[in-house]
């Protein structure tokens, strides 16, 4: 083996350095998209990426104000040694996954333009523009003989807001009073198609590829046990159906434990990613979208997955 395969194979005993080629391996990265990906400091990864370069490893150019990084003069015996020692770094899989979140959002122009419009939504008057007039016409692109299954449902305030258009809404919570509520309120306002069951998130009681849409909205850091939650929701999915769930992100509020029986502290876009494709989702999206002003300052994820056809 030539002596610079085995300086450079020196060179990469270190973890992060090898995490840092595995990931320029699949893609050329600002260190900005390598510290959001690795989760790292910006002096840990620069000086990493340091080292690299002036093993001729990595390589730079320069994109406006940023650095990108890439591959440098990596030989192919190299290249493959690499690749078969990913298998030995535990956080291979995580930085793969994150990739793709940084890659998509890369690609995301309107996301980038949307950014810049947050916060201004609501600040300046405009006769006729509100959020539910918008909730409103969404609900209109659903079609009319979907059935909806509602997780984690509550007093089913979203579940009748979906009943308005979807043949059959299905909402479950682990609540016997907030059932009880949500089957009075919905006779009350003449909801045929909407039936409410109790069952936990883990353990819905709906049967197998029965649904075409499945919602949870602010319930899965109410689940036990998350990655289950969402097996289960691929479960009764449909073939060609999907999933939506809206969540926080991860947060250091401790008291939301106690003030709201909160179970977990959020989740972070990759775990979020990682419960979505390990239950079978296809096509995954997921994007923090919101940010509440006042402090503690939630924020929220939506992450979406598709049922491939079978």
């Amino acid at each position: 083996m030539p002596a610079s395969v085995l300086d450079s194979l020196r060179l990469l005993s270190e973890p992060t350095r090898l995490r840092l080629l595995l990931l320029l391996d699949q893609a050329e990265l600002s260190v900005a998209e390598l510290q959001d990906i690795l989760n790292m400091k910006q002096s840990r990864i620069s000086t990493q990426l340091g080292l690299l370069k002036n093993a001729g490893l990595v390589k730079a150019r320069r994109s406006g104000k940023n650095s990108i990084y890439g591959l440098g003069a990596v030989s192919a015996t190299l290249q493959a040694l690499v690749r078969e020692g990913s298998d030995s770094v535990p956080e291979a899989l995580e930085d793969k996954r994150a990739l793709k979140l940084a890659l998509r959002k890369r690609a995301d122009t309107a996301r980038i333009y949307f950014d810049q419009l947050a916060g201004k939504f609501g600040r300046s008057y405009l006769p006729g523009r509100s959020w539910k007039g918008l909730a409103e016409s969404l609900l209109l692109l659903l079609p009319p003989s979907w059935t909806i299954a509602d997780l984690g449902a509550g007093e089913g305030t979203f579940s009748q807001l979906l009943a308005q258009r979807a043949a059959k809404v299905i909402a479950v919570d682990n609540s016997e009073k907030m059932i009880e509520f949500g089957v009075k309120t919905a006779r009350e306002n003449g909801f045929a198609n909407l039936e409410f069951r109790l069952g936990e998130l883990e353990e819905p009681p709906i049967e197998d590829a029965s649904v075409d849409l499945v919602f949870l909205s602010q319930a899965l850091h109410h689940a036990a046990q998350p990655p289950r939650a969402i097996r289960e929701a691929w479960r009764i999915t449909r073939p060609g159906g999907r999933l939506v769930v809206l969540d926080l992100l991860k947060h250091d509020f401790e008291q939301a434990r106690e003030l709201y029986a909160d179970v977990w502290l959020g989740f972070t876009e990759v775990e979020l990613y990682g419960f979505l494709e390990d239950a079978g989702f296809q096509d995954i999206h997921v994007r923090t979208v919101d940010r509440e002003s006042e402090p503690p300052n939630f924020q929220t994820l939506l992450a979406m997955g598709w049922k491939r056809q079978s």
